[in-house]
């Protein structure tokens, strides 16, 4: 152990003298080695990072290259004695480094103390400018320009000071430099200028911005774009750059406005395209009841109707009904046009009818023809019934002449030629088109019209007959020819189809029907008995073994005749009795589903299908009359809706209510039903625009009572922020508190909300307090101004004492400009000495007054003068009843009262002083009741 301390301390005697322990001998030893020599310069290095002050300063001084100062800057080897053996390098004051290896150094230098130290220091204005270019801190840039000694770096520091409490600071302690000052202000005002300018430009943005905004949120009218494009060029014009929220108002606002516009321009074509969809609508049903009326008047004014008219006729009405209910369910006609479509559509019931009830007399009247019975045909003809603005069929033609000529006949008169030649060339087409039947039973009648008649008038007649007589045997003889083959064909496939026992009964009446067709369109040709008999017997079986079937058959078309009949009752029951209020939609479901049942219910029974079916078209016909009339009802009911939401528009009362009242209109629409399909949409679009035009008044409105009550609340909120920072210095300044709670109530009430809640508490406890330091002030001016009043109170305790010693009583003069109730006292005092109370009474007055302030105080009080203070409290509380007295203004009456007091005795005034002394400091020291 002795070796290592031995061995310890032979090193440390024998280390350098720079490496001793003691601070001095290092100190000493720092001023000894020379910065030329590599191992000296690496020992300075080492004691500039010494850790004692004075070594640290005593190596630096031996440096002279600061290259590796600066180095150290950054590192733990930071420290005061190497900032300033930098600053007296770089600066020039010590060292030989020139000026042109300084600026270098200087440029690539960070530190800003370092940096303000060269710039005030410098040996060199470009070398403080170098400097003062490497600081970037406005605070240092102001002490540059307003303590540097060179003008030029005082001027190139104040040019780099921007902002305006820099441009404020340097105006105002530019004391050295008149120019910098000078120029400060300059740029000062400009700043302002400009800054006064943005505002300006600012608060015109938002005012464009706020007239947008208002703009998005109107309804439209005439004059909106117009009105839009004015805003936005007024905005474009602006020169101030707007900021990003600013301009996504902007865009927003144009977006809405924009918005309104395209709304409003597809309402509008919407509407021009309903009412040309009506138009067109009204267009195709008055062409489609113009080509009805002009067929029924072709058919009127034609010499014959024939069967092919009746169809297209037919054909004709189909298609106008189909049209007229589809047009319908998208607009209900007018009245004259419905009036019109149904006088076409009674005129073509009575000419169906009429075709109608023809048909099944036909027979009767071609078998009348054939037999030339005039009887039978006058009552086939009477049958028919036929009408006689209508022109006649060529059968009722023919039956009429056939009649007439009977007529002439049993008178004796002889056919005339002119009917002969029309009745020949009506058997010369009956011969051309092949119909054998037709044209024998003409060739008969006409047979027995011509035996007996001669003569030269009727020779060419005669010819003509025998010649077409001719034709008709070679037309028998023909079909006679080619119906044996076809006939025994027949019998052959009528046989095969009885034995057939594979085919269904549905195909089986078919192909039966197919056969006794073709076998009665051969007619008399070819006719024999037994294949008569051979087609009768197959045919018999074919029937028995369909005689199920077709009884199934006839019992479900009666069923469904039944069905159909019944739907009829049901839906003529409908229309005798409809609902005033039905609804189109579901008179239209009615009609829908009608139709489908009664093609559901088919087939029927041939006899009654035409009658039942003219029914059905009748009842059809009369229920989309009734959901027209029902659609025309509610169209102009929702109109007068239309007109009530617009008048609700230009009303001036409440928008609340208005928008309530357009509430209830809006139920009144839904309630009413569907007017038809196209005007539906067309009036529900107006509807819907009327009342979304008073809902963005509402919305308006809201946002208008929004933002007055945004504007209460930040109005609210900056009085609260006044009040608060402000503090009463005298009980005068109640007046400004009283000011600043009528500009709250003025604001009241505020909109609810956590906010309004919090702010009302806020300015609850801030009035509170600022009431509680008025009434402090108060009190305290109250005992400043008595304390003020003291040398009077001496005075009159000294002019006491004389007269209560038995001197001649002396008045106190008024040593200043007393007022008030204050003068009243001192004169009463004066006046108390030359008609003195009694010492009792002064006493009990003073004890009196005692008491009172240590109740006011809050001090307790002795047990002799408890009753006493028993008694001032009932007194305070009976004259408290009409106004409670402030705690101010009962001190003010309590020492006037003591001023008025007198003639005292020292010796009480003595016993008594102190106790309200101490009370009037109590009293200054209470918080407010």
């Amino acid at each position: 152990m002795s070796g290592w301390i031995a061995s310890g301390w032979l090193r440390r005697w024998l280390a350098p003298r720079w490496q001793h322990p003691d601070p001095e001998i290092r100190r000493q030893a720092a001023f000894k080695l020379a910065p030329g020599k590599p191992t000296d310069q690496r020992a300075l290095e080492r004691l500039a990072g010494d850790r004692d002050a004075g070594v640290r300063q005593a190596a630096l001084s031996r440096l002279t290259d600061p290259r590796p100062l600066l180095a150290w800057l950054d590192t733990d080897s930071n420290t005061p004695e190497l900032r300033r053996r930098l600053g007296e390098l770089l600066c020039g004051r010590d060292g030989d480094l020139p000026l042109t290896e300084r600026l270098p150094l200087v440029a690539d230098l960070d530190d800003a103390e370092l940096l303000e130290t060269l710039a005030f220091e410098g040996d060199n204005q470009q070398l403080r400018l170098a400097a003062l270019a490497r600081l970037d801190d406005e605070s240092r840039l102001i002490r540059q320009a307003c303590d540097n000694g060179i003008a030029g770096v005082r001027r190139a520091a104040a040019e780099r000071v921007t902002s305006e409490a820099g441009l404020t600071r340097l105006a105002r302690e530019a004391k050295r430099d008149k120019q910098v000052a000078r120029r400060a202000r300059k740029a000062l005002a400009a700043r302002r200028a400009d800054a006064a300018q943005a505002r300006q430009a600012q608060a015109e943005r938002e005012r464009l911005l706020h007239a947008l905004e208002q703009q998005a949120q109107a309804p439209w009218e005439p004059l909106y774009a117009g009105r839009l494009r004015h805003l936005q060029r007024e905005w474009e014009s602006l020169q101030a750059p707007s900021t990003p929220a600013q301009e996504s108002r902007y865009q927003e606002a144009c977006l809405r406005c924009r918005k309104t516009l395209s709304d409003h321009e597809a309402h509008h074509q919407a509407h021009r395209a309903a009412s040309q969809r009506q138009a067109d609508a009204d267009q195709t049903r008055q062409e489609l009841v113009e080509a009805l009326e002009e067929s029924l008047t072709a058919l009127q004014c034609s010499e014959l109707i024939t069967a092919q008219d009746i169809d297209s006729l037919r054909s004709q009405k189909r298609l106008l009904a189909s049209r007229w209910q589809a047009l319908s369910d998208q607009h209900a006609p007018d009245a004259t046009l419905r009036q019109r479509y149904d006088q076409v559509l009674a005129g073509y019931d009575a000419i169906s009818q009429a075709w109608e009830g023809l048909q099944p007399r036909a027979e009767a009247l071609e078998q009348a023809l054939a037999t030339r019975d005039a009887a039978a045909l006058a009552r086939a003809l009477d049958d028919c019934d036929w009408p006689e603005r209508l022109p006649p069929t060529p059968l009722l033609k023919r039956a009429r002449a056939a009649l007439t000529q009977a007529e002439e006949t049993q008178a004796g008169q002889r056919p005339s030629v002119a009917w002969l030649d029309e009745e020949l060339d009506e058997l010369q087409q009956l011969l051309e088109r092949g119909a054998f039947k037709g044209a024998s039973r003409l060739h008969q009648s006409l047979r027995q019209h011509l035996d007996g008649v001669s003569g030269e008038a009727y020779a060419a007649s005669l010819a003509r007959f025998r010649r077409l007589a001719a034709q008709l045997a070679e037309l028998r003889d023909w079909r006679g020819f080619v119906a044996g083959p076809k006939r025994d064909q027949l019998c052959q496939a009528i046989e095969a189809l009885a034995d057939d026992t594979q085919l269904g009964d549905r195909e089986l009446d078919h192909q039966h029907r197919r056969l006794i067709k073709e076998w009665k369109e051969l007619g008399s040709a070819a006719a024999t008995r037994e294949l008569a008999e051979r087609f009768r017997g197959a045919s018999d079986r074919i029937h028995a073994r369909l005689g199920p079937w077709k009884a199934a058959r006839q019992a479900e078309r009666q069923r469904n005749l039944e069905a159909r009949e019944a739907l009829c009752e049901q839906l003529e029951a409908l229309l005798a009795h409809p609902d005033p209020a039905a609804d189109p939609d579901a008179l239209r479901e009615i009609r829908d589903r009608a139709r489908e049942q009664w093609l559901q219910h088919s087939p029927v029974p041939r006899e009654q299908a035409e009658r039942v079916g003219r029914r059905f078209g009748r009842i059809r016909h009369e229920l989309q009359g009734l959901i027209d009339h029902r659609a025309q009802e509610i169209a102009s009911a929702k109109r007068e809706l239309i007109e009530s939401a617009r008048r609700l528009l230009g009303d001036g009362a409440p928008i609340d209510r208005r928008t309530a009242e357009a509430k209830r209109l809006q139920q009144r629409w839904r309630a009413l039903g569907r007017a038809p399909k196209g005007e539906e949409q067309m009036l529900w679009r107006e509807f819907r625009g009327l009342c979304d035009q008073l809902f963005a008044h509402r919305e308006a409105e809201r946002d208008d009572r929004a933002r007055r009550s945004q504007a209460r609340l930040e109005t609210m909120q900056a009085l609260i922020d006044r009040l608060d920072a402000w503090q009463p210095q005298t009980s005068d300044d109640a007046a400004t508190l009283d000011q600043a709670i009528a500009e709250a109530e003025a604001l009241a009430p505020l909109p609810s909300g956590r906010r309004s809640e919090g702010m009302r508490r806020r300015w609850s406890g801030i009035v509170r307090a600022r009431r509680e330091r008025l009434l402090r002030l108060a009190v305290s001016e109250e005992v400043a101004r008595w304390q003020a009043l003291r040398p009077l109170l001496e005075a009159h305790l000294t002019a006491d004492a004389e007269a209560l010693g038995g001197g001649s009583p002396t008045e106190v003069p008024d040593p200043g400009p007393l007022e008030g109730d204050m003068h009243r006292a001192h004169e009463r005092r004066n006046a108390a000495r030359r008609h003195p109370a009694t010492p009792q009474d002064v006493e009990e007055q003073l004890i009196r007054l005692r008491v009172h302030l240590a109740l006011l105080a809050g001090e307790p009080v002795g047990q002799q003068d408890e009753p006493l203070r028993l008694a001032i409290q009932v007194e305070r509380l009976n004259e408290g009843l009409g106004r409670e007295l402030s705690r101010a203004e009962e001190i003010h009456g309590l020492l006037r009262e003591l001023l008025a007091t007198g003639p005292v005795p020292a010796a009480l005034w003595e016993r008594e002083v102190q106790e309200l002394d101490s009370l009037l400091a109590r009293l200054l020291h209470l918080p407010p009741p």
